[in-house]
């Protein structure tokens, strides 16, 4: 079985200097960073006001009901 390898030889590779290419004249193989690093855009925690106030209006009139119900069952 015949394997082709993928790196040419330097021996025949043209404008390699002899003795090989020296350190950092060759770009890495592939990007180390992609396109989403870093922080995102600016993110809260928790709730913002307007669900909040929404949601105790809402308690507040079911408990309105309950307790204006068992006064009227009581009486």
């Amino acid at each position: 079985m015949s394997a082709q390898y993928s790196d040419p030889d330097p021996h025949r590779t043209p404008d390699v200097p002899p003795g090989g290419m020296p350190p950092g004249e060759t770009p890495p193989g592939e990007g180390s960073t992609g396109a989403e690093t870093g922080p995102r855009d600016k993110q809260t925690r928790g709730w913002a006001t307007g669900p909040v106030v929404i949601l105790g209006i809402i308690v507040v009139l079911c408990a309105a009901f309950f307790i204006a119900y068992a006064v009227i069952v009581a009486l």
